[in-house]
Formats: structure tokens, sequence, C-alpha cells
């Protein structure tokens, strides 16, 4: 896709969903969002010079790689509004949450999500999942195993879906980095969020992530649906406390879901970049990596295992260059991007500045 990231399938159908809508509607959305790195580029590239449609996107500053920041901050486009937050992307989603929460101001200044909060972006992630089983010409029926690099918890989720609606799926494997939140709940049962100050800077910086949003929505399947439970979990959460299933009614739901989980170090990312390079000749960007070791440690040979791919390496040149000595290869339309001039506006984390900007660039 235009952003060279897998956001790219779900955000190009989003894009175009909303402006058929709007138009059809006669109303006009102002799309709140954050990024950890390619969410941003998506949504941009799928919203830029579409009529009815503002862009405001969130991200935390000095925590993407030089790509990613260009690619989006490059963009010079009336609709399209780049806010670098002092902090991390978990502040840049708890202010896009507390927006969303804030009903008057939502109502009055027309505020949408195009995050994985939003629904259906998380349903047209699905497709992946029935994409590639299909593309392994297998015995309808055969079951698979999925690796899936994750942060946010929402194209894992969207495998789970997938599953529900009747794929056939084993294991999902949610492959994280350092931060590894997700890989503690799955392996202890305790979903511990981490605090800004305790999230990580890594090189698979989109899965730089202490808490989750889209695990609320996994969270309410293995609640079997209850909303009080889920949300009496949600309140615990939101005040950094941990919760605990293994201890619960719930933990042979969480059992029976049959995820799976692992975690890698910058060292195994370059080991693994540099392994499929000489193996295959396939260049693999530093989320991919974290994937295809977290398939590694589970495969067994008896169902085939699909891994997920996250981007374009050209995103993550460095890492790439650190692990095979040698700078991977990046579309024409992107060359030098680096050295274009970038249009960013910086915040304080503090939702009432960010609501005051909104206000104030919804006036030009």
């Amino acid at each position: 896709g235009p952003s060279l990231a897998f956001k790219d399938v779900a955000m190009q159908f989003l894009g175009n969903a909303f402006a058929y809508e709007l138009k059809r509607r006669g109303e006009v959305i102002n799309i709140l969002g954050a990024t950890s790195g390619d969410t941003g580029s998506a949504a941009e590239y799928a919203m830029r010079g579409k009529e009815n449609i503002n862009v405001f996107m969130l991200s935390p500053q000095g925590r993407m790689s030089d790509f990613q920041r260009a690619q989006m901050y490059s963009l010079n486009e009336p609709n399209i509004f780049n806010i670098a937050v002092n902090g991390v992307f978990d502040d840049c989603q708890d202010l896009v949450k507390a927006v969303n929460a804030n009903a008057e101001f939502k109502q009055k200044y027309s505020i949408g999500a195009v995050n994985s909060i939003n629904w259906a972006r998380v349903l047209a992630q699905s497709v992946y999942y029935f994409k590639a089983y299909f593309a392994l010409n297998l015995t309808m029926g055969e079951v698979v195993d999925f690796s899936v690099p994750s942060g946010n918890f929402g194209d894992v989720f969207a495998g789970f879906l997938a599953k529900k609606m009747g794929l056939p799926i084993r294991h999902l494997i949610v492959a994280t980095n350092e931060n590894d939140v997700l890989d503690e709940f799955f392996k202890t049962g305790i979903y511990r969020p981490r605090p800004s100050a305790d999230v990580a800077k890594t090189s698979s910086p989109s899965m730089d992530i202490g808490k989750a949003s889209n695990f609320e929505r996994y969270l309410f399947f293995m609640a079997n649906g209850d909303f009080e439970q889920v949300k009496a979990w949600q309140e615990a959460i939101s005040k950094g406390e941990a919760i605990d299933l293994k201890n619960s009614p719930y933990w042979d739901n969480v059992k029976n879901s049959q995820f799976l989980s692992a975690k890698s170090s910058h060292s195994d990312r370059l080991k693994t970049i540099e392994q499929v390079f000489n193996k295959y000749g396939e260049i693999i960007d530093p989320h991919t990596a974290d994937g295809i070791l977290a398939a590694q440690t589970y495969f067994k040979g008896e169902v085939p295992m699909i891994c997920l791919e996250t981007a374009l390496a050209a995103k993550f040149a460095e890492t790439v260059q650190e692990a095979i000595k040698q700078i991977p290869p990046r579309p024409e339309f992107f060359k030098g991007i680096e050295e274009k001039p970038q249009f960013v506006l910086n915040l304080e984390n503090n939702v009432e500045s960010l609501e005051m900007l909104i206000i104030e660039k919804l006036k030009i």
C-alpha cells in the first residue's frame, strides 16, 4: 500500500468508506488518532485530499524511525495535522480516549476514530487471515497457526475474530518485543499495564506499547460477555493496576482461546533478519522478525505456520543495515524523504491543550 505497511489494506477501505458515507450524509468528520509509527502514515495516506475529512494524528516525540517520521511529517496537506506529543504512544492513545470520552466536545467537533479503536478497521483486518489461508491451497478445514507481531493487540485480535467466524485457526501466537505486557499475560494470566516511563524504546518501535487498547475486546469474550466484569477490569487497568485472570473463573476461557506468546530482544531481531536474508534472500523489517522468531519458538511441523508481515524493511533501514550490512531498497517515491521539509505541531501531554489545538485549526 501507499505507506508500505500492512495497515494500508484496512485503512484504504476505511478512508473510502468514510468519504462515501460522509458525502451521502452531507457531514464532516475530524479524525483523531494516535500512532506508534505505522497507523499514522497509513491513515494520512488514506485520507489525504478527501473532502469532508480532517486528520489530527498524535505521535510520540522521538519514538519513531526517521523514515516513519518523515513519511508522516513531510505531508503538506490542508486536511492533515501531525502532532508530536511529549510522551510515549500510550500517552497519545490516552489523549485520544480522553477526547472521545468528552461527549459534548466529540459531538460539537465531529470527532471520529481511525485507530484500531475503530471497529471497522479491526473487522477489515480479519480479511488478512482468510486471504493467507486460501493462498496455501490447503484441504478445506485443515488447521493452521498464525504468528502475529503485536503491540496494540488489534491485528491478532482480528485473527481471533476470523477464528470465531469459522476459519480453522489453532494457535494465534502473540509476538512482542521488550515491551512484554501481552507475553506476560499469556504466560502468567496476569495483565500488568506498564506506566509510560517503563515503556522501552526499541528497534521495533510500532510495538512499543505498555497498554494494549484492543485487549478490552478480548476480555469481553473471556468474560462471556459480562460487561460489568470487563468494566471492573478496565477501571483497574486505567489506574495502572494489574488484573489476574489465572485465579478467576475465566482462566479456562483464556486457555481455550489457544493464544501463545513470545518476546524478542534487539539481538534476536538482528539474528532473525540475517537468518531470513541468508536462507531466503528476503529482507524483513524488525517487527516481522519478532513474529518469525515467535513462530520458530512454537513451530513443530505438524501444521502450517503463517507469519504476518508488518511493513517494508525500508521503513527501518538502520536496524536492517545493522543486521545484514546493506540498506534495504525503497520505492522511488520515497527516496530522499528524510530531507523533505516537515510539518508538525508540538504538544504537551495534556488533553485541554489538545482540544484547544483542534478548535484553533478547525477555525482556519
